[in-house]
């Protein structure tokens, strides 16, 4: 039976353990704890999927929670993957961030068809301003 629980009071390793069993964490800083922990801690809508006292799911997201939901990341575990955790995760997110909150993500390259396939719309004029690059 998994539980699904919102907060982010989360061991930073066992969701480093979670992103290393998933394909996120290519993508993720998960070779410095501080910075994970810290990503947890300033999210404000987090969701998690547990097997027992096991992780296995987790979605982490900031929410005004009136026009936007930004979600940053859903990972799961690739044991438990294709039994519709990550469509929960999500579920939950909508109807946690409100009733006219927008979802938005930036997915990775391996995983843009997922979305589509599940009901989100492509946009086309998403933008990013990476950490190293500056405004000019």
């Amino acid at each position: 039976m998994i539980e699904y629980r919102l907060g982010s009071k989360l061991d930073a390793h066992k969701v480093i353990s979670l992103y290393e069993a998933s394909a996120l964490a290519e993508h993720r800083p998960i070779r410095n704890p501080e910075r994970m922990a810290s990503m947890l801690e300033r999210a404000n809508l987090v969701v998690t999927a547990w097997d027992g006292e096991m992780l296995i799911g987790i979605l982490r997201a900031l929410s005004d929670f009136a026009f936007v939901t930004y979600v940053s990341d859903v990972a799961v575990h690739t044991e438990y993957q294709r039994r519709g955790i990550g469509k929960e995760l999500i579920r939950i997110a909508q109807r946690e961030g409100g009733p006219n909150a927008h979802i938005v993500l930036l997915a990775t390259p391996k995983n843009a068809e997922y979305y589509q396939h599940i009901g989100f719309t492509l946009h086309s004029s998403a933008w990013i301003l990476r950490s190293y690059d500056t405004v000019r």
